[in-house]
């Protein structure tokens, strides 16, 4: 008997008010697999993430976290999950150690292996240096790694990145995926991540998704995603719009 998948998405709809954020949103995700929500804002990636949290209900269609139903087993999705939203989170007044000691006990990480936890996320997102300074004193590339950090104390089976490199300058989005490459290759966990470029999956993403509208356009891998879209496939906000629209 296979292995349930790390996601399932079944016919996803959502409203807010007079807007179909979601309308029959559909697919699967391997264990294991880096697998990317791309396209522009508004596309529908946050709200995806957002049932798959369990912090919003989809009016229609299910979705499940390795066979836990995310409208039914909210709590035991929660255990097995990592989560990074959009904007930067972390306590500036904290310690990076103490933010991640925060995120531990709010986990149950059991105090026998509080300690031993909080240092090997620290150290997967090579922040040992850092680690007992003010967050105030971080730049925004380290406070990304940090988060990351808070999200791995747990040792979630699945990681999910709502468009991790958001606002960061080049060097540090290059250091974020070069850490998302090394937790990757040291844990094998599964990982879901938004963004808005192709550039972003091409880094990190065995197979993307393009949405647009609350639906999803095209699906498989960068390289497939590229020959079938053509020379406009470096897929910023604006062709990826542009990209979503011929393809629907």
């Amino acid at each position: 008997m296979s292995a349930a998948p790390a996601i399932a998405c079944r016919g996803l709809r959502h409203r807010f008010d007079e807007v179909l954020a979601l309308d029959g949103v559909t697919f699967d995700v391997a264990p294991g697999e880096v697998f990317g929500l791309l396209g522009p804002n508004g596309a529908g990636k946050t709200t995806t993430i957002r049932v798959l949290t369990t912090l919003l209900p989809a009016s229609e269609g299910s979705a499940a976290v390795f066979g836990l139903d995310v409208r039914r087993q909210q709590m035991a999705v929660r255990r097995v999950i990592g989560y990074v939203p959009q904007m930067l989170s972390a306590d500036a007044t904290l310690t990076g150690t103490e933010n991640v000691w925060l995120f531990a006990r709010l986990f149950d990480v059991p105090r026998s292996e509080l300690r031993r936890r909080i240092d090997e996320a620290i150290r997967l997102m090579d922040l040992e240096a850092a680690a007992n300074r003010l967050v105030s004193t971080y730049s925004g590339g380290m406070v990304r790694r940090l988060e990351l950090a808070q999200a791995l104390v747990n040792r979630p089976r699945l990681l999910i990145l709502d468009e991790p490199t958001i606002g960061l300058d080049p060097v540090a989005r290059s250091g974020v995926w070069d850490r998302v490459r090394a937790l990757r290759e040291e844990t094998g966990m599964t990982v879901l991540l938004t963004t808005h470029y192709m550039e972003e999956a091409d880094q990190l993403c065995e197979r993307v998704a393009l949405m647009h509208q609350g639906t999803i356009r095209a699906m498989g891998t960068p390289e497939a995603l590229r020959a079938e879209l053509g020379p406009d496939a470096t897929l910023d906000v604006r062709s990826t719009r542009r990209t979503a629209r011929r393809l629907g």
